[in-house]
């Protein structure tokens, strides 16, 4: 069991940091134009709204949560010394949670079922969004289980994070703690070394440029629901401005 644990919780995070820092800058170096989500929106665009919105800002809340309860340990002890901020923190983060699973798995849904968007689906594509799918369930298995998660993860992961950041790692606390919260760190981890080989890749490129670039307009010149229908045949006419 101290050999699963040590691989886990120490050999697993390095290996994860460093194929996640030399893949990025490798792949950024070698093919920064595909430094993109790939999008599929002009395939298909309803199912994607109702299921890329609620999983980005579920995911995004998460995130920043974790991240805040990793810098800023005592400032979340602090925070939830009062009961009911504390209760307000744990619902609103579980609401979160749950946006962000029924929006992957609708993402998931939608490139399983919908021909044009399944073509352009690499085996990557559907390897990561089934093991955000199941890292959002555990997260939400966590927290319902083991209520009062912001406070234990201040606590226990805090330090436990800050080890291995600062190559002293200490996994006593971590590695006495129930399974499903065992799987659901070693998941995260997983994630992180996959970043560089899928199109998450794109979270590290934030479009800045976006804010003072001029608004773009985009005219259809062919029917929007023709068009994405996958038994339409893209050749039999040509668009009006041609």
């Amino acid at each position: 069991m101290d050999l699963l644990n040590n691989f886990l919780f120490i050999a697993l995070p390095y290996i994860a940091l460093t194929v996640f820092l030399i893949g990025t800058i490798y792949r950024y170096k070698g093919t920064k134009f595909k430094f993109s989500s790939l999008s599929s929106q002009f395939l298909e665009g309803k199912k994607l709204f109702w299921g890329s919105v609620p999983f980005h800002y579920g995911i995004m809340v998460l995130f920043f949560g974790h991240l805040t309860a990793f810098l800023l340990p005592d400032v979340i002890l602090s925070w939830n010394s009062s009961p009911l901020r504390l209760m307000i923190l744990e619902v609103s983060a579980f609401i979160f949670g749950i946006s962000a699973l029924v929006g992957m798995f609708s993402l998931l849904i939608r490139r399983k079922t919908n021909p044009r968007i399944e073509i352009i689906t690499s085996k990557m594509d559907l390897l990561i969004e089934l093991m955000l799918l199941i890292q959002i369930f555990f997260g939400l298995w966590v927290a319902y289980e083991y209520r009062w998660g912001s406070s234990w993860f201040a606590s226990v992961m805090s330090p436990y994070l800050t080890s291995i950041f600062t190559l002293n790692p200490q996994i006593d606390a971590v590695s006495r703690m129930p399974w499903v919260i065992k799987i659901h760190v070693s998941l995260a981890f997983t994630i992180v070394l996959l970043i560089p080989f899928t199109r998450l890749v794109h979270l590290l490129v934030f479009p800045l440029s976006y804010l003072w670039r001029p608004y773009q307009k985009v005219i259809w010149n062919w029917n929007r629901k023709k068009i994405r229908d996958p038994k339409t045949l893209l050749n039999v006419t040509r668009s009006k401005n041609n």
